[in-house]
């Protein structure tokens, strides 16, 4: 399965199966983990076999089941630090689906009281990424019209409309897709959305389905 498809088949997903993740996954997922840490200058920790986050009221109001891994998702207090929470975040979510696991991005539902997870100076949790095999596969969300997401003020070109393709597939707070792709050059794209923190960490997930898409080379972003 490559990145695409990933992209395609990526639903997020609430109630898992008792099964524990293989050492070889593990060690994968760890591996991508530290790129992660060191490229967007974060601190996203693993934790495995931990029910502890998910046994609570909150996790039982939010429909979640069987969760016992997830990926706290950690960095420093600064300008920023969404945006590079939700492209990050979503790099592992998608190597998650292509080695066969599921996920669910969770910024409240979940007891951070219980969670396992290590704050650093200056350090805040973001939001957690349940992870782990699913019940089900999870179901598509549905999607705004791509002139609602998307603004060329010529034709728009094959790279970009690849890009916004599966930018409308990436995950967002409530469905909401709030963010707005548009081509300012031949080569050149502003990606924006509300100031506010989910959107903008929303704003960082979208990014990646974007640039993955339409390929780093065709363009930069504005």
């Amino acid at each position: 399965m490559d990145i695409l498809e990933a992209m395609e088949r990526r639903h997020s997903v609430r109630q898992y199966l008792d099964k524990p993740i293989p050492s070889d996954v593990r060690e994968r997922l760890q591996g991508e983990i530290d790129a992660c840490n060191r490229e967007g200058e974060l601190h996203l920790q693993l934790v495995f076999d931990e029910p502890a986050a998910f046994s609570g009221t909150m996790a039982h109001y939010g429909k979640f089941s069987g969760v016992q891994n997830y990926i706290a998702v950690v960095g420093k207090k600064a300008a920023g630090l969404e945006e590079r929470a939700g492209y990050y975040g979503e790099r592992m979510v998608l190597l998650s689906q292509q080695l066969g696991l599921n996920t669910c991005w969770v910024a409240l539902t979940f007891s951070k009281r219980r969670a396992r997870f290590t704050l650093d100076d200056g350090e805040k949790l973001v939001l957690v990424i349940a992870l782990g095999y699913g019940a089900t596969q999870g179901a598509p969300h549905r999607s705004k019209p791509m002139p609602q997401l998307t603004h060329c003020s010529g034709p728009m070109p094959d790279w970009f409309r690849r890009g916004a393709e599966y930018a409308m597939l990436a995950p967002t707070a409530v469905n909401q897709q709030k963010f707005l792709l548009e081509l300012t050059g031949d080569r050149t794209v502003r990606a924006t959305s509300p100031r506010r923190s989910l959107a903008r960490l929303d704003l960082g997930i979208v990014k990646y389905h974007f640039e993955q898409a339409a390929g780093p080379e065709n363009f930069t972003w504005e």
